[in-house]
């Protein structure tokens, strides 16, 4: 009978932490090295066996510009608040592509995983936060070709481009907001894919879609302008306020107003919550449905 006691006194019963709330952000912290390594791992897949390589960077965000700057600036003849056509567009456009990118990779990160998931753990939180680390890394390479036409544009004579320096000590926040962005909706995504498998099929083409629906070949001006009754609806798009931010506070675009941001980062911080919660909750079951 005591034996059996001791037994029973010994007995331990492992179950996996399965509430919304277990997050243990400070693992994270002890990976950081794997991190690092991740993020090295990204940016150097993304480019090796391509002729021109890391190239590829720079050439993106010039390319789409100038199809902007012909298709829309000048085929189309939409206004650009005043400021030199290919600027506008590339400020842009390389707001947009960390955004988008981050988001892209995200959304498939339990998806293309799966195999080193299944045989090794770690904190499964480290692969997002690596792909929007490597997107910030090309978004600082894009942005220092932005940064040589800036110079340039706004060394002209009577030139129309005169950053705000006050809003630019806010850009480091702005672009921790456009991260987390990408990363939240990337993560919703990512849980859901891992039983609707068709959601992979509609991101590129929600992607798309969402960037007609954003500031990126037209001013935010043109939408409050000609659709007045619209405009609140039009803010509810979070990348909207972020590419405008972006724009008023490097070109001087003044037609930018601080009252939409609030709105941006209120659902920024209810997306990044929401898809770090259902990230957390599905990769404790997400091998059985993969």
């Amino acid at each position: 009978m005591a034996s059996r006691e001791n037994n029973q006194r010994w007995d331990t019963v492992i179950r996996p932490r399965s509430g919304w709330f277990d997050i243990n952000l400070r693992e994270l912290a002890h990976y950081r090295d794997l991190i690092f390594l991740l993020v090295k791992r990204n940016v150097t897949v993304l480019y090796k066996q391509t002729v021109l390589g890391p190239a590829w960077m720079v050439i993106q965000p010039v390319l789409s510009s100038l199809m902007f700057t012909v298709v829309f600036g000048g085929i189309a003849s939409l206004p650009t608040d005043g400021m030199p056509d290919f600027l506008f567009y590339m400020a842009g456009n390389i707001v947009w592509a960390y955004f988008s990118n981050a988001l892209k990779q995200c959304s498939t990160v339990f998806v293309d995983n799966h195999s080193l998931f299944g045989k090794v753990y770690f904190p499964r939180l480290v692969m997002p936060i690596s792909v929007v680390l490597s997107k910030l890394i090309n978004f600082f390479v894009q942005f220092a070709l932005f940064a040589v036409f800036l110079v340039y544009y706004a060394a002209q004579p009577n030139s129309p481009v005169q950053p705000n320096w006050q809003m630019l000590a806010f850009i480091p926040l702005v672009l921790l907001q456009t991260g987390m962005l990408g990363m939240g909706l990337g993560s919703i995504i990512s849980s859901l894919t891992t039983r609707y498998r068709d959601l992979t099929l509609l991101v590129n083409l929600g992607i798309s879609l969402w960037m007609y629906a954003t500031p990126i070949a037209y001013p935010a001006s043109m939408v409050m302008e000609n659709y007045p009754h619209l405009v609140g609806l039009y803010m509810l798009n979070p990348v909207t306020p972020i590419v405008e931010y972006f724009r008023a506070a490097f070109l001087g675009v003044e037609t930018f107003s601080l009252a939409y941001m609030p709105l941006s980062v209120g659902m920024t911080l209810v997306l990044f919550v929401l898809g770090i919660l259902m990230f957390s909750r599905i990769e404790k079951t997400f091998m059985d449905t993969v």
